[in-house]
């Protein structure tokens, strides 16, 4: 399967990412061994989870999601090729959140332990933390490399001028920069990132990671009318893509699909694997079937048409 560069940082990736948000919220252990196993046979290499994972489901802390990756990567008996990805940042108590120094110091410790392993491929501050200089930010991301810690780091959620301020602070300094953005990014979600996010990373030469790549299951097909969402975990979320403009992506993605012999989700996640800056998308499964279908947007490969036809679902106004 192709391989793709993560920035600068040396690391190279299939062109998608599983999404370790599910484990331990929408999927048991169990489950999500098989699902790990799935990915790792199709060749998939990279799995992103974070500390905050899955915090927001009932009885949940944060951590469980690194716990199970641990669990399954002890149970494997090692990595073999199976790079991870988390991040830190988010809220998981009082004291225990943002981007200070000391608790950077400390988060990676706990996902270091939870994860079982010695070292992260990628760690990535979760959001920006206005109240912590980047001058403390970075150079605790750099202890962390020097360390051994870490390989290379990353960003999530950043905003165009401040990325732009973090990577010239890195210059600055001399320390490892962001090699990484993980935007939110999908073909209804355009607006955010298209635009002086995208020119940046294009320019700095940085591999984006996108998340909510299929708009929360909207663009697999599945949600078509209020009938569809029931009581699925997602649903609300996916409840703000049922409009003219969420029926248009469809009918763009259903045309696609029926030319190519795909489906909406393959054709969804390969529209994003050939846009501009992308590395890999991130989706996650719940089933190996899902696993199996959105693995096969790595083999699809969009015309000139289909891209013009999809480019041109345009952004919410």
């Amino acid at each position: 399967m192709e391989r793709r560069r993560l920035g600068n940082s040396g690391l190279e990736i299939t062109p998608l990412v599983f999404g370790g948000n599910v484990f331990g919220w929408t999927v048991d252990e169990a489950q999500s061994f098989r699902l790990l196993d799935a990915f790792v046979a199709a060749g998939g290499t990279m799995v992103d989870t974070a500390d905050v994972y899955s915090k927001w489901a009932p009885g949940n802390s944060g951590g469980e999601s690194e716990t199970i990756i641990g669990n399954w990567l002890a149970r494997r008996g090692g990595r073999h090729g199976v790079l991870i990805a988390t991040k830190c940042g988010m809220e998981l108590g009082p004291d225990r959140k943002g981007l200070s120094r000391r608790w950077i110091v400390q988060a990676v410790e706990d996902s270091l332990r939870r994860l079982r392993t010695d070292v992260i491929d990628l760690y990535q501050s979760h959001k920006d933390d206005p109240e912590t200089p980047l001058e403390e930010t970075l150079e605790a991301h750099a202890q962390l490399v020097r360390q051994g810690k870490v390989r290379a780091i990353g960003a999530s959620n950043y905003a165009a001028p401040r990325l732009a301020e973090a990577l010239e602070t890195s210059r600055r300094l001399g320390i490892p920069r962001y090699e990484t953005l993980q935007p939110e990014y999908n073909l209804y979600d355009r607006a955010g990132f298209e635009g002086a996010l995208q020119d940046l990373c294009v320019r700095e030469g940085l591999g984006v990671i996108p998340y909510y790549s299929l708009a929360s299951g909207f663009l697999t097909g599945k949600y078509r009318s209020e009938a569809d969402l029931g009581d699925r975990a997602r649903a609300a979320k996916a409840r703000n893509y049922l409009n003219p403009r969420g029926q248009r992506v469809l009918a763009a993605l259903d045309t696609v699909a029926g030319r190519l012999g795909a489906t909406p989700a393959q054709v969804s996640l390969a529209w994003l694997m050939a846009r501009p800056a992308i590395a890999a998308p991130i989706a996650s499964a719940t089933t190996v079937e899902q696993l199996d279908e959105i693995m096969g947007a790595t083999r699809l490969r969009l015309d000139a048409d289909a891209m013009a036809l999809l480019d041109g679902t345009g952004e919410a106004g």
